[in-house]
């Protein structure tokens, strides 16, 4: 497979990752309702994507990079809304 056809691979992987998020960040903005998020997983899940964000630009991995950037903001903001309003 070419580089060209491997990145672009990632970068639809991580598109798809990334925005399972999404449902998950509105439905919480707009309700503020977390009771059935769980803090833990959720402490767990934002360090891990936060040391994927870490890896990906110490390897200079464009589509690591992108996922773990976007998918750790909008991790963070549930993450976030929980602590607050938990």
């Amino acid at each position: 497979m070419k580089p060209e056809a491997v990145t672009a691979l990632g970068l639809v992987a991580a598109t798809l990752t990334t925005v399972s998020f999404l449902p998950q960040v509105l439905r919480t903005v707009r309700t503020r309702d977390t009771r059935s998020i769980s803090v833990g997983m959720y402490a767990a899940f934002v360090t891990g994507v936060g040391l994927w964000l870490i890896y990906g630009l110490l390897m200079q991995d464009v589509p690591i990079v992108v996922a773990n950037a976007i998918t750790f903001v909008l991790s963070g903001i549930v993450f976030l809304l929980k602590l607050r309003y938990g």
